[in-house]
């Protein structure tokens, strides 16, 4: 299965593409969707969305999956990351991809062990699980990487559930 994983941000959205069976998960393609604080929030919110449907387009994923807003002490940061969130979901409905939501803790306890793993230790696990050589730059992407990850386990471990019944 392909899946699509989405780090959500209004000045830097990462995004990873993986391969997986539920077990085993190799990384296709990441990167970040930058845009400039400087400008405009809805200008920022449509290169988010353009970036997105030509990842979705390239990679063909069957599936995506999205970090959930985490509620900071600033509400207003709360705000627009949710803002980035809608588009970001909007993207993937368009294309007709199921989609799973997953809070922060979830994915670091997937993907690390423990929910409240530094940054550097998901990005050395993301490495770890998919067989990277080189260190993800960056942080967004590795974020992104290990939401597709939490996705691919958690709909893989449903799926031996479902079988077992």
């Amino acid at each position: 299965m392909r899946v699509l994983g989405i780090d959500c941000g209004t000045e830097r959205t990462g995004w990873g593409v993986i391969e997986t069976d539920g077990r085993r998960h190799s990384v296709l393609a990441h990167g970040v969707i930058c845009s400039d604080a400087r400008e405009p929030l809805p200008a920022r919110l449509a290169r988010i969305a353009s970036a997105l449907r030509a990842i979705i387009a390239e990679h063909t994923p069957e599936a995506a999956a999205v970090e959930e807003v985490f509620y900071s002490q600033n509400v207003k940061t709360a705000l627009k990351l949710a803002h980035a969130r809608g588009v970001a979901l909007l993207a993937v409905a368009e294309a007709g991809i199921a989609v799973g939501e997953y809070s922060p803790l979830e994915v670091k306890i997937s993907v690390v062990g423990y929910g409240r793993a530094e940054k550097r230790q998901v990005q050395l696990m993301v490495r770890s699980l998919t067989g990277l050589g080189e260190a993800i730059e960056s942080e967004d992407a590795a974020d992104a990487i290990a939401v597709a990850i939490c996705h691919a386990t958690n709909t893989h471990g449903a799926a031996r559930v479902g079988a077992a019944r």
